[in-house]
């Protein structure tokens, strides 16, 4: 897959398969290729929690917020829910501003899943304080991202943007409109 195909592939997906896991070695090559990406300065500040047994998804899970256009779902239901997670940290003892680094090791991740026929959601609504009680983090970390990672249980497609409006929404056979702004609505030359 070139890596044109790859990025239309690589969409944001919240219903998953739930039966299907994604083996401990794997994630830790989606974790490899984040580690190998850019980051500010070279600072490395980041560090990577990895959520792969059904309980530790059990406790991941209730603090995170789903699809904040989708007013009548509340996320994924039993069956339909992610298989691992990411969780992705800012270490404080390195530095406190991560500029950029946390969106593009979750970028990186994203596009390694997709080409391996898995599927993610970058979720940034996070209930902190809940999830870092539920998995005891150390002062010093901070919960930047969490990364929700299955085979996609859903079709995802990609929309012209209509009358200025980008939310997406479902339609009546469940699947899931993404509308993006036309190519001459973003570039502007000099």
């Amino acid at each position: 897959m070139d890596l044109y195909d790859l990025i239309r592939k690589n969409r944001s997906y919240r219903r998953f398969d739930q039966e299907v896991k994604i083996a401990r070695e794997q994630l830790l090559g989606f974790v490899e290729l984040a580690r190998l990406s850019a980051s500010a300065s070279n600072r490395q500040p980041l560090k990577f929690m990895i959520v792969d047994d059904d309980k530790g998804c059990s406790r991941v899970f209730p603090s995170l917020r789903w699809a904040g256009y989708l007013k009548d779902w509340d996320g994924p239901t039993a069956g339909e829910q992610p298989s691992a997670y990411i969780i992705i940290l800012g270490d404080k003892s390195i530095v406190t501003d991560y500029w950029v680094d946390h969106g593009i090791a979750a970028q990186s991740i994203l596009l390694g899943a997709t080409e391996e026929g898995y599927g993610g959601c970058i979720i940034a609504s996070v209930d902190r304080e809940k999830l870092r009680e539920e998995i005891s983090l150390d002062e010093h970390l901070e919960i930047l991202l969490v990364l929700a990672l299955g085979k996609p249980g859903e079709k995802v497609v990609i929309d012209p943007v209509k009358n200025d409006d980008i939310k997406y929404w479902r339609d009546n056979k469940s699947i899931h409109h993404v509308p993006k702004r036309d190519i001459d609505d973003i570039v502007l030359f000099i």
